[in-house]
């Protein structure tokens, strides 16, 4: 007998749906309005067109901005997504020592954002923090209030050890979710380790590393509380980056026309390249 599809429990899940799309909706359009419009306060409003688009696109504030959040997402991406790769790799997959692992690697992602700047502040203090002190003492002369290069340093070793994490606990799931025969014909044929890893492993955590790399890419890429607690941006303007600057125009000069047209760019450059990341990565997989 042919079955007839209940597409009653969507019932269910409308009212959720309603209530995300509102909370997505509504700031969205507020932002498009500030974005196309000018005011002097009093809530009064002035047509401004494509004005502050062109305004931001012509910015060098902003081409600044975003080349070092390009370049702060490729270094991050770069170093976890093979770093959490090879830790999955090394951590056991039976025994009581598996649930040790698991728990350690889970710890830091537990952190709230702003308590892992708040760490990293006073661990990286060239006086008194652990780190800085230890980095000085070795030789080196480091500062991350007062350096440039020692801020990146810092501001990139602090997402590293928060947001390796991620990767390793999603790669250790894709590794366990791979069924023994295929480990057991590879040692039938004497495969090496590396065989092993080249043909078995790293095929069947493609879908896993797809998500790893967009998540990690967007996240990188909007990075904005750790970053603010532990340097502010600074020194100069050496980290900020654009979620960093986005909030200075809004906030800080309280320019919200131009903070509107940033923002709505902001969207569509993560958008964008989060499609190009899933097309490129995904374009030969077999349906």
């Amino acid at each position: 007998m042919r079955k007839t599809a209940n597409q009653k429990a969507w019932f269910f899940v409308l009212p959720v749906v309603s209530l995300v799309a509102f909370n997505a909706i509504v700031p969205l359009m507020t932002v498009v309005n500030y974005s196309v419009q000018e005011t002097f306060g009093d809530n009064v409003f002035f047509w401004a067109g494509v004005q502050w688009f062109e305004q931001v696109l012509r910015s060098d504030r902003f081409h600044a901005a975003l080349l070092r959040q390009l370049m702060f997402t490729g270094t991050i991406l770069a170093i976890e997504i093979p770093l959490g790769l090879v830790i999955a790799l090394a951590m056991p997959r039976k025994g009581p020592w598996v649930s040790v692992c698991l728990v350690l690697m889970a710890l830091p992602l537990l952190i709230p954002w702003n308590v892992v700047g708040a760490m990293w502040n006073i661990l990286a203090l060239p006086d008194i923090g652990l780190l800085g002190y230890g980095v000085n003492a070795l030789g080196f002369e480091y500062n991350y209030t007062r350096q440039p290069g020692s801020a990146w340093a810092t501001v990139i070793v602090m997402d590293v050890w928060h947001w390796t994490s991620l990767v390793v606990l999603l790669c250790y799931a894709g590794l366990m979710s791979i069924p023994d025969a295929y480990y057991q014909a590879a040692k039938v044929d004497g495969a090496r380790p590396w065989a092993v890893f080249r043909y078995i492993q790293l095929p069947k955590l493609k879908r896993v590393l797809t998500i790893a790399i967009l998540l990690r890419f967007m996240d990188s890429f909007m990075v904005y509380t750790e970053a603010v607690v532990l340097t502010g941006g600074g020194p100069g303007n050496s980290t900020t980056f654009l979620s960093i600057d986005l909030v200075k125009i809004a906030l800080g000069q309280f320019d919200l026309g131009p903070a509107a047209a940033m923002s709505i760019v902001y969207f569509l450059i993560v958008l964008t390249m989060s499609w190009i990341f899933y097309t490129l990565m995904m374009r030969n997989e077999e349906i």
